[in-house]
């Protein structure tokens, strides 16, 4: 179990509020268009990723590797981030944050699982509470940045939550899956949107955004990439 603290924004005020995870769940393949999704597994395919029997995935997460730090440690220079959006679910309540899914490449072309656990979830340590953003869903705009060889900042990925399953039926997808039926204590990663690239790009730097322009407001979270490199010969 981990104990997390965030700051709830709500439409009316801020306040702290405590979360204990008992189970951390990465789901991928999530769009709500699987004739898209497909067409992006055999793009996939091309980068060495094995294709899943099935779609929607989960993943299984050891849960002390979620932070809100401003920097990760990787052992492999291909790795990159994933926007995603974040489902709290705690009692009753559901809250939603922004977070990145970072992902080993090389190893991903092995075992996707363990390509997620060699590299930590990143997140804000800022929520909303689901309930009063659910109207605003289909228009909020999930996007993700990186830097390329150059250090300049570039758009990596944008899309409409419309794109992506809906909270509702991804809590719903997790639960069948899942052996405990209960979902408080569980935060779940949504998935990812298609790059805006086209190609990975194994950049040293990410950030993700949740922004939804009917109220201006805007979660985020943003981290340095940096390689082990300070023994030599490993």
């Amino acid at each position: 179990m981990k104990r997390m603290k965030f700051t709830l924004e709500t439409m009316c005020h801020e306040e702290e509020i405590h979360f204990e995870m008992r189970r951390m769940v990465n789901a991928g393949y999530t769009g709500r268009n699987q004739e898209k999704v497909r067409s992006h597994i055999e793009e996939l395919k091309k980068e060495g990723v094995p294709a899943p029997e099935s779609t929607p995935t989960a993943y299984e997460m050891i849960t002390q590797l979620v932070y809100f730090d401003d920097e990760i440690e990787v052992v492999s220079e291909r790795t990159s981030g994933e926007a995603e959006y974040v489902l709290v679910c705690s009692g009753e309540k559901v809250y939603v944050g922004v977070g990145s899914d970072h992902t080993d490449r090389e190893l991903e072309s092995v075992s996707i699982i363990k390509s997620k656990q060699v590299c930590p979830n990143i997140m804000s340590d800022r929520l909303w509470p689901l309930k009063e953003v659910r109207r605003d869903w289909d228009e909020i705009i999930l996007r993700g940045w990186t830097k390329n060889e150059e250090g300049q900042k570039i758009l990596y990925q944008e899309a409409l939550l419309s794109a992506v399953m809906t909270p509702e039926d991804l809590m719903d997808f997790v639960k069948n899956k899942s052996t405990h039926k209960k979902l408080n204590g569980t935060m779940i990663f949504s998935g990812t949107i298609p790059l805006v690239t086209g190609t990975f790009v194994y950049g040293p730097y990410f950030e993700a955004e949740l922004f939804n322009p009917r109220t201006g407001k805007r979660l985020n979270c943003h981290y340095q990439v940096r390689v082990l490199d300070y023994l030599k010969g490993c």
